[in-house]
């Protein structure tokens, strides 16, 4: 439901800006996780979860990503780092936070005291501070205020949907990002069950994975005070490759120091991943579409997620071992890497290279 959500979202951002829209995906979403402390059927579960969807798609990183692109140019890459970083610690902070609430209250009461925080740490925020583009308070993108020789705030200019769609670059982009989403995810899924049936102790196993959450942050610090002045799609497909080289050393290594390497390469590239994708797209294709040619990529990038389980499942199940699901996942992230050098290489048509698009090319 997010992924389908996603391109009307984008469409949205674009013409509204954020601020209605996340304030009542908000409002929505603290309303639907009260609702889920009280489900007793089946059937409203399962609605609660679509209107989740819808929920996640209107609040999630997404919007996050269109806003930013909009209020940041020459900062872009710091403000998405903050942003991620702060992302990249939900897990840390809410899961085991869920755990104590549950224990003292109960699931229904504990959902109950997260909705109330949702509630009280988002609405307020999105409502007052959220704003469609820095020309709404009369300043420049980055903060910077208006001087004498340039007063008035410069437009968003970019190229429109259906270029970014008649565009190779664009289904290279998405095809590389497809197939890096779908290992990531897999691996988030199973590298656990894979270790413990290898022989390695559960605990062991938890503790390694729980490295691909501080590698993630690592990595967003390091690409941004030291990816300035490449090229994103070149170093993005760098680390897909690097991606493909730690799964093999996963499956070669029976060495705690070689699943450690390997599972912080893992984090490593996923971390860097989502933090690049927003500055590929808007150093290609400018900022006046931003939401909704990056609402046409996370259709399918959610798609992705959402089969990454499942197909993986579904080769365990068959073969009845997991050592065929990573050779698969390693071959998928050497094609994702593939995919993002031919990205690289694809010329920007004339009516897609903006002065929008080439001032952020610049700025990063």
């Amino acid at each position: 439901v997010s992924g389908l959500a996603a391109p009307f979202v984008g469409r949205w951002l674009d013409r509204h800006g954020p601020r209605a829209l996340m304030t009542a995906g908000s409002i929505a979403g603290s309303a639907l996780v009260v609702a889920w402390s009280r489900v007793h059927d089946l059937a409203a579960f399962y609605l609660i979860w679509l209107g989740i969807g819808l929920a996640m798609s209107a609040t999630l990183y997404e919007p996050a990503f269109a806003t930013l692109t909009r209020w940041f140019v020459r900062d872009r890459n710091r403000a998405c780092l903050l942003l991620t970083v702060a992302a990249g610690f939900a897990s840390t902070i809410f899961l085991p936070l869920a755990n104590r609430l549950i224990d003292a209250h109960g699931w229904r009461g504990a959902l109950t005291i997260l909705a109330a925080l949702l509630a009280a740490l988002t609405i307020l925020p999105h409502a007052l501070v959220l704003r469609r583009r820095p020309a709404d308070l009369r300043l420049h993108p980055d903060g910077a205020r208006p001087s004498i020789e340039n007063a008035a705030p410069p437009t968003a200019e970019g190229a429109p949907l259906r270029t970014a769609l008649h565009d190779p670059a664009f289904w290279w982009l998405t095809s590389a990002f497809f197939a890096g989403t779908l290992v990531a995810v897999a691996v988030g899924v199973y590298l656990i069950p894979f270790l413990v049936a290898r022989g390695d102790d559960p605990g062991f196993a938890a503790a390694v994975t729980g490295l691909i959450g501080a590698a993630q942050v690592a990595a967003r610090v390091i690409v941004t005070f030291f990816g300035r002045g490449r090229p994103h799609a070149t170093l993005t497909g760098a680390v897909f490759a690097l991606q493909a080289v730690a799964l093999l050393l996963l499956l070669a290594s029976d060495a705690t120091v070689g699943v450690v390497v390997a599972v912080l390469l893992l984090g490593a590239g996923r971390g860097a991943v989502t933090l690049l994708r927003p500055g590929i797209v808007a150093d290609r294709y400018g900022m006046a579409h931003f939401g909704a040619i990056n609402g046409a990529l996370s259709f399918c990038l959610v798609g992705a997620q959402a089969l990454a389980p499942i197909g993986a499942g579904i080769v365990v199940t068959r073969s009845g071992r997991y050592e065929p699901v990573l050779w698969g996942l390693a071959g998928i992230a050497a094609l994702a890497a593939g995919a993002m050098f031919g990205m690289a290489r694809v010329k920007r048509a004339p009516d897609a290279a903006t002065s929008g698009g080439a001032r952020s090319a610049t700025a990063d």
